[in-house]
Formats: structure tokens, sequence, C-alpha cells
């Protein structure tokens, strides 16, 4: 994971980004009946989160001026493993994320400014691989 391509709203976050997680769960819903001796289960709602590792920047046009206007607003990330073109190797995700938390200001002495956030997704996440 050397070359991941990361847009929020069309803006390049990957030389900020040091981290990624996209993480999608199906809730479990339970069918068990009378006479089963074993729990069956169907998935249900699909939900999914994205977690996001930031060195903070600052610079016009960067992390914090793009995400501080963004604050509780849905926005659009797409992720894709290399930055080349998108292929059956090479996948985007997009997914609407509800940007519901920001720490702009997180550093210490001496210490690389950083945060991370997890935002959740609204609607379907969607997988391209053209």
């Amino acid at each position: 994971a050397t070359d991941f391509k990361i847009t929020l709203n069309g803006t390049a976050l990957s030389p900020s980004i040091h981290a990624v997680t996209l993480d999608v769960n199906a809730n479990e819903v339970e069918t068990t009946t009378f006479g089963n001796t074993y729990k069956t289960v169907v998935g249900g709602i699909v939900s999914g989160s994205v977690k996001l590792d930031f060195y903070q920047d600052f610079a016009a046009g960067s992390v914090d001026a793009t995400i501080w206007p963004l604050i509780n607003t849905i926005g659009t990330l797409v992720l894709t493993p290399t930055s080349g073109t998108v292929s059956a190797t090479n996948p985007s995700y997009t997914a609407n994320v509800l940007i519901n938390s920001y720490q702009p200001i997180n550093a210490s002495i001496g210490d690389l400014a950083g945060f991370s956030v997890t935002w959740p997704t609204s609607g379907t996440v969607t997988r391209a691989t053209a």
C-alpha cells in the first residue's frame, strides 16, 4: 500500500493520508424457527465506514481547507489502491460519507500534527473496475 489514490469531493488527499480502512458489514438477521437445532441467519441491511489517518495540512486546497466546510454534510469519497487506471486489478470504491467528526488541531511539541476520522457511509458503496 504505497500508491493509494484518495479523493474527497474531487480533491486529492492521498499525499496527507498514511492509513485507510474501508469497512462494509451486513446486519445478521436471525431466521431460526421451532425445530431447528442450529441458529439460522440471513444478511440484513448493509452499512459501512471509512477510517482515514491524516497528517494535518493547512495549505490552500489541502486537508483543513477541504474538510472544514464539509462538517455535518455528505461528501463523496473515492478510494483506489493505486493511482493507475481503474481496472479489475485496481478497483475503485466510491462512498458517500457523513463528515460528522474532524479534529483540526491535535499536536504536541516536536510531533508531526495528525488526526484520525471514522465516517459512516450513507447509501451504497460502489465498486468499479473500469
